[in-house]
């Protein structure tokens, strides 16, 4: 028998052991009309379908947004998603084989306002719907905090005060929210004060008398891409110690087939070859490589990528490592043939398959009504007027620099949030990550900005966060746009308060032109302590300004939005500002 890990994990133990048991008291048999279908007695023939990262995509995303499409095939959205879902299930029963629908994190969370307005509860709805069984919970599961979470678990209302921050917790009272139908699981996830998991670790599907296993986590650097607040008084142990410590306590069970649901993903050298995978790269190639054995297949997620790889694990042999994009673009079928004598699943006969959800086929008619139902709902939210531009829209399109204009404004409205002051004097500079600014913000045929349309731009509710950052920081967090994480794919920060100029022949760590930094019309001092605000997104280290988690003082305010529209409304009509704060020298 392997030895349980040393450390953190040996303490753990007994937690990994009670949610193993706990999974096992609900053990269910499948047994059912595909009984007299089944190959008899020594082979089981599993179909798993899996989804990720469908962040509150019920509606679809239009095809002229590269989320809206796989290459160029318009696809995704839930009506449509459910009917390939059942489309595939049918084809599993008509050879005879079992079928379960899984999911790898970040259902929830960063979704459009349809389902954000209330509080998500409509996907989970909607995934009940597509018959979703079994999901990992992802970084973005936590955005409201592991109490919400538990909440979209079980169910039931939040007294949210009908509508305040334009959230909207069981609208409908004659249909109050009943939670997930599926299970999610958390495995890496537990209360440091007593150690149990907030959720369960695995759960345990049997079939005739076959039993398969699903491990379930996200990803141990959770903590630092979301709110702080979200996951205080929570632990999040290494990926691969928690897989392996409970696959022993799975195969003292004498349970032989493991299928791993993981939040964390890859980057295939060539992101268009969906069914493929083309030179992957990524933190689940190193998990992978330290799995253990016995888990029969990965499902992963968090980098929005697709790929359908055959990875060798600690024994040198193939198994199966699947990713299905984002927003419901991609249903992964991963074919499970089973020793049914053994338990234990037979790689060799493995296969998998990414398909596209198109929309050539029947929307789903519940569906269909349940956005129908929320669209409705919404609408007083959505259609609520903000301000107005003097233009149809400002333009997330950047200049020679990199520099926009909706980089600006978003930036401006971040600096002047009014919410931060409580925590001090008002920040100097502000900064903004591009990959935060989704879309265009545009005016409607009237010059109206509504809330919807400045949700769409900015969709994530994070929060402002004001710091105090050194001179000498800023310096360094200005190089981190051209340095390390992102010396192969720059991110030149949107800016408030703050000017310079940058050189695009100079090497990495030097881009910026000395002497040329101004803030607020003066020189910057390397050795002065400055107020700084950026989104809570940032203010962890995310998008690989880790400046930004060495930070003091921090101060978290109202939801970003609401700076927006704030600022919308105090400068009405809205009219773009120059584009020069940002230079750049050839």
């Amino acid at each position: 028998m392997t030895a349980l890990p040393s450390g953190r994990l040996v303490r753990r133990a007994a937690a990994l052991a009670a949610a193993v048991a706990l999974c096992s008291l609900s053990i269910g048999s499948m047994e059912g009309a595909n009984a007299d279908k089944r190959k008899p007695a020594k082979q089981l023939e599993l179909q798993v379908l899996s989804i990720n990262d469908f962040h509150g995509n019920l509606e679809p995303i239009p095809a002229t947004s590269s989320s809206g499409r796989v290459n160029q095939t318009p696809a995704g959205g839930v009506e449509f998603l459910s009917t390939h879902l059942d489309l595939l299930r049918d084809q599993a029963e008509d050879r005879g084989a079992e079928s379960v629908t899984v999911a790898a994190g970040d259902l929830i969370g960063a979704s459009p306002l349809l389902s954000a307005a209330f509080h998500d509860e409509p996907t989970i709805e909607a995934m009940n719907q597509v018959g979703l069984e079994v999901a990992s919970v992802g970084n973005h599961e936590f955005d409201e905090g592991w109490r919400e979470l538990v909440r979209m678990q079980r169910g039931g209302c939040l007294p949210d005060g009908d509508g305040a921050d334009n959230q909207n917790s069981c609208p409908d009272p004659e249909q109050p929210f009943r939670g997930a139908d599926f299970q999610y699981l958390a495995a890496n996830v537990f209360h440091e004060d007593s150690g149990r998991n907030v959720l369960p670790a695995v759960e345990i599907k049997k079939y005739g008398k076959t039993e398969v296993a699903f491990i379930g986590m996200t990803l141990e650097d959770t903590p630092n891409i979301v709110t702080k607040a979200g996951v205080e008084g929570l632990e999040f142990t290494d990926e691969v110690e928690t897989a392996n410590a409970l696959v022993v306590q799975l195969k003292d069970e004498g349970i032989k087939t493991i299928v791993m649901l993981i939040h964390e993903g890859g980057f295939p050298a060539d992101p268009t070859a969906y069914n493929a995978c083309p030179g992957i790269s990524g933190p689940i190639v190193d998990i992978n490589a330290g799995l253990s054995a016995e888990i029969d297949a990965v499902i992963t997620g968090h980098t929005h990528q697709g790929y359908n790889c055959a990875l060798p694990d600690p024994e040198g042999n193939e198994r199966l490592v699947t990713s299905a994009f984002s927003f419901g673009r991609l249903v992964t079928e991963v074919d499970l043939t089973i020793d049914t004598k053994t338990g234990d699943a037979q790689r060799d006969l493995t296969t998998a398959n990414n398909t596209i959800v198109t929309r050539d086929v029947a929307k789903d008619g519940v569906l269909t009504a349940l956005i129908a139902k929320h669209k409705e709902l919404v609408a007083p939210i959505a259609n609520e007027v903000i301000g107005h531009l003097s233009t149809s829209s400002v333009t997330r399109t950047p200049d020679d620099s990199a520099e926009s204009a909706l980089g600006n404004l978003i930036a401006d409205a971040q600096k002047a949030d009014a919410s931060l002051l409580e925590g001090g004097a008002a920040p100097e500079i502000a900064f903004m990550n591009p990959g935060g600014i989704r879309a265009d913000l545009l005016a409607n045929a009237a010059g109206e900005v509504t809330y919807e349309a400045a949700f769409t731009t900015q969709p994530f509710n994070n929060y402002d966060v004001a710091m105090d950052l050194t001179g000498a920081q800023v310096l360094a967090l200005l190089e981190q746009q051209w340095s390390g994480p992102n010396a192969a794919s720059p991110k030149v920060l949107q800016v408030s308060g703050i000017e310079y100029t940058w050189d695009q022949s100079n090497a990495a760590g030097a881009k910026v032109v000395q002497g040329t930094v101004l803030v607020n019309g003066e020189p910057l001092d390397p050795a002065r302590t400055y107020r700084v605000t950026a989104n809570s997104f940032l203010s962890d280290g995310g998008d690989g300004f880790s400046v930004f988690a060495d930070a003091t003082n921090k101060y978290f305010g109202g939801l970003d939005i609401d700076a927006l529209a704030a600022f919308l409304q105090a400068n009405d009509p809205y009219t773009p500002v120059p584009q020069d704060r940002i230079d750049v020298q050839p």
